[in-house]
């Protein structure tokens, strides 16, 4: 058992590590993080959904900002858009599941948003449709997915795409990078910056 859990974590520091050293990965990481601090001071709203795992990292995300992350500040607009069972369900049923998403931007997204698709294979139809509909109202479409990108890649106007095979793997980093751009849109809006 003591093997089975050090192999585990050294699998889990073995991924990051691979984005710690991927210069280019960094450096989109670090662009998406400076365009939410943009939407975020031009008064906009960050839109975040995934499905499973990725609805939870959703959540969590949201949560970090409209609460709080590191200290106490004022509430950030972020929407969790997995988390309304009224909309999903009528949406899942008198449009299909693969509208949940891009329904709810058709509504709620404006010019200047920011929508954040979580897909540790990137191929979420329902993600997927939902970046078609932010591109056509003018909001920002951040991936955060796993594998090769998938489909979702290649439509993004960012893609931080963890260089992994392994789902678990992928979530992990997921919610790593989730956290990171909470640092930095706090730090940057509320406290004295990052690295200053």
């Amino acid at each position: 058992m003591q093997k089975y859990l050090k192999n585990q974590i050294a699998a889990s520091a073995a991924t990051k590590e691979k984005i710690l050293k991927d210069e280019n990965l960094l450096k989109i990481i670090e662009d998406v993080a400076n365009k939410c601090v943009n939407v975020y001071k031009n008064s906009k709203k960050t839109m975040i959904a995934g499905n499973g795992g990725s609805a939870a990292d959703a959540q969590h995300i949201a949560a970090e900002l409209v609460g709080r992350y590191g200290f106490d500040r004022p509430s950030l607009p972020s929407l969790a858009l997995t988390t309304d069972t009224s909309n999903l369900t009528a949406i899942g049923n008198d449009y299909g599941y693969d509208k949940v998403f891009s329904r709810q931007l058709e509504g709620m997204g404006q010019e200047g948003d920011l929508f954040i698709g979580i897909s540790t294979s990137g191929n979420s139809q329902n993600v997927i449709n939902a970046f078609a509909s932010a591109k056509e109202k003018g909001i920002t479409t951040v991936a955060l997915v796993g594998r090769d990108g998938g489909k979702m890649a290649a439509m993004a106007d960012f893609a931080i795409v963890i260089p992994s095979d392994d789902t678990p793997r992928i979530q992990e980093s997921h919610i790593l990078i989730g956290h990171i751009l909470c640092d930095v849109i706090e730090k940057e809006i509320f406290g004295d910056g990052v690295g200053k």
